[in-house]
């Protein structure tokens, strides 16, 4: 009899398939810089005034990973293989978290247990988790760091503006969910067992140091990450970190592609593609042979029978066939509702917000409304706030517009923001995704007339999805 496959994911047997080695980039100090010498408060400030979100998601990408051009790591390392950038420089990530902001947090925001924090350790071979009920306050929270557990803090982005901006303007460059982890460690001390994830992982270590190992059966890596160092994984690949003696480590993890795979893309395909085929294709609803349970089967897998020959012919003829009815784009329309589920709202820059629906100037002054209503002409010129933020997609019935800059900064609290599209409106909703990041006047909306151009224009602005060239 045949092994029987586990369904468990073991992701990191994939890795033994490539040839797999780690790859150091070392810089000097005087090469360690942010952009131009600029501190990362600065670096964003400047993002900010970059007008395609697109291009924007690039750049920070680039910074992230510095000196490594972001083609060759795509081509040469993404899903590949770890690779390590030590810069010399502490301060290369100052500013985007600290052990200060971890103490911020704990005072003045609603941070709760398994939600938000988790207390670990990870001693003589054993991963315990110490998470009492209710609200981390930083009396018992500092005692447990105090007598040698991790801190993890599973959502900074939802405290962190930083984090927050960071991951919202990563997101685009991925195209799928860019989230984050914050991990604080004792001196001495192990938080977590050694183990793989299903993500593809950015280690940045923002104080301290720790020492790092990563292996596939055999070990690939070993390394002592300090601050302003960047250490980045495949998923699959088990790793485990442990701190020093003479130092505490804080880092931050950076992910994304979660579920994000071809498989995960087929899971959609294939399920509404074989209910096509069985109500289109009388081959896929022909009954299987009288006698097929005595000669297939895993109990009959080692037999020599030509039945069973034929009968593997005639699955990978069907598996063929079915081809011709998978709803491909039906099914990346699903995965891009998923993602636009998943996504962080934008963090809006200053020009966003003084031209969007968050800074339209109506108010109350002296009594009474001032600027009421959003003066939307022919002539106003606007495009979509985020090259990503709005989709159209159809179920068949209806079209929706899903959008996420209604989304929370903790992940699913608000249900899926969408709303239906009037049939006569699609194709100006599509003119307005595809002429991105360009802007354009209500007025060459391709509608039936001025009302409704402007109609469609005041709806997707009071939604915030789209903002004007000029403040209203």
């Amino acid at each position: 009899m045949g092994p029987i496959r586990s369904t468990q994911l073991n992701l990191h047997k994939e890795r033994r398939l490539w040839l797999i080695e780690s790859v150091c980039f070392q810089m000097q100090e005087e090469e360690c810089v942010n952009g131009d010498g600029e501190d990362l408060d600065a670096f964003l400030a400047n993002l900010s005034k970059v007008s395609n979100s697109r291009e924007r998601a690039s750049q920070l990408f680039q910074w992230l990973i510095n000196p490594i051009p972001a083609k060759s790591f795509f081509r040469e390392t993404w899903e590949k293989k770890p690779i390590l950038v030590q810069r010399k420089n502490p301060d290369y990530y100052k500013g985007l978290f600290s052990t200060a902001e971890f103490d911020r947090i704990l005072r003045q925001e609603d941070v709760q247990y398994g939600v938000n924090l988790d207390v670990t350790s990870y001693t003589n071979g054993t991963r315990e988790t110490h998470n009492p009920p209710g609200r981390a306050l930083p009396f018992t929270v500092w005692d447990f760091y105090e007598s040698g557990c991790s801190l993890r803090m599973l959502n900074p982005q939802a405290f962190s503006s930083t984090v927050w901006n960071v991951l919202s303007i990563l997101q685009e460059q991925f195209g799928s969910m860019a989230g984050a982890n914050v991990y604080l460690t004792p001196p001495g001390t192990q938080g977590f067992a050694p183990h793989y994830d299903d993500i593809e992982a950015f280690v940045v270590q923002l104080e301290g140091k720790k020492h790092w190992r990563a292996d596939i059966g055999k070990p690939i890596l070993e390394v002592v990450l300090e601050a302003g160092d960047l250490l980045y994984f495949p998923r699959g690949f088990i790793h485990q970190g442990d701190c020093l003696p003479d130092a505490h480590s804080l880092h931050v993890t950076i992910s994304s592609y979660q579920k994000n795979s071809w498989g995960d893309l087929l899971q959609k395909v294939v399920p509404v593609a074989l209910e096509i085929a069985m109500e289109e294709d009388v081959e896929f609803r022909q009954g299987l042979p009288l006698d097929y349970l005595t000669y297939m089967g895993v109990q009959n897998s080692d037999k020599d029978d030509p039945r069973r020959t034929k009968f593997f012919s005639q699955i990978e003829c069907l598996m063929k066939k079915l081809t011709n009815y998978a709803p491909v784009d039906a099914a990346v329309d699903q995965k891009a509702r998923d993602f636009l589920h998943d996504c962080l709202p934008p963090m809006l820059t200053p020009e966003e917000s003084g031209s969007s629906v968050r800074g339209a100037p109506a108010r109350w002054e002296r009594g009474q409304v001032m600027d009421a209503g959003a003066h939307i002409t022919t002539q106003t010129r606007v495009r979509v706030l985020r090259a990503g933020c709005a989709r159209l997609c159809s179920d068949g019935e209806a079209v929706h517009l899903y959008y996420t800059t209604d989304n929370s900064r903790v992940y699913h609290k608000e249900e899926l923001k969408s709303f239906e599209i009037k049939e006569q409106h699609t194709d100006a909703i599509e003119f307005l995704i595809h002429s991105y990041p360009k802007f354009v006047t209500v007025g060459s909306f391709p509608c039936d007339s001025a009302e409704d151009r402007i109609a469609l224009a005041e709806l997707l602005f009071q939604r915030g999805i789209i903002h004007t060239a000029e403040p209203l």
